[in-house]
This record gives C-alpha cells, sequence and structure tokens, in this order.
C-alpha cells in the first residue's frame, strides 16, 4: 500500500469511527458544504503558491489540497480505484487539444 492509498485508507476511517479532536473528523461532523469550502480554499492557496518562489510552499498547499480532495472523494463516495480508472482512460487519448475559450467581450 502506498502512501496515498494509506491515507485514502485513514481518511475512510475517521468518517466511520469520528475521533474526538480530529480534524478529519471535524470536517465530516461539519459536513459537504465545509468540506467543499476547504477544497475551494486550498485551490486558491495552491495557486498563489504556484506564482511565488518557493517550491516548498507549493509541495505544502498540494498537500493541503490533495487531502482535502481525498476528504471529499471519502464523502462523495468515489474509490482511488475509480479516480486511478478515469486517469487511465484519459492517459489514452490521443490529439484532444480543446480549442482555447473566446475572450468575454461584453461585460
Amino acid at each position: 500500500m502506498n502512501e496515498f492509498e494509506n491515507l485514502y485508507e485513514t481518511i475512510m476511517d475517521r468518517k466511520t469511527h469520528p475521533e474526538p479532536g480530529s480534524y478529519t473528523s471535524y470536517l465530516y461532523e461539519k459536513g459537504l458544504e465545509k468540506i467543499l469550502k476547504k477544497v475551494g480554499e486550498e485551490t486558491t492557496e495552491v495557486v498563489i503558491a504556484a506564482l511565488g518562489q518557493k517550491q516548498k510552499d507549493l509541495v505544502n498547499e498540494l498537500g493541503d489540497l490533495f487531502y482535502h480532495l481525498l476528504v471529499l472523494m471519502v464523502q462523495k463516495g468515489v474509490s482511488l480505484k475509480e479516480l486511478e480508472e478515469e486517469l487511465a482512460s484519459r492517459s489514452m487519448k490521443k490529439h484532444n487539444l480543446k480549442a482555447e475559450r473566446k475572450p468575454i467581450t461584453n461585460l
């Protein structure tokens, strides 16, 4: 089992067996809206860190985002296997570049 699988299993365990003082248990207690808020916050922090100069900051923020995405996956019943299969399917595609979006001209 790799680190991602270990973390996923721990997160699943916290959902089914909440522990006092556990941040993961707290997120599940607060519900989907809190989890989604954290995913949004962490996404913004990744963007800010990516614009900065320190690789360590970016890695830290990516870790936070990945953790919160795993919490969301468990909450919504998405397994790591499902995600792996989706990514494997996408990796088989070729020549699927999408055109850039048109700029907004009417504000």
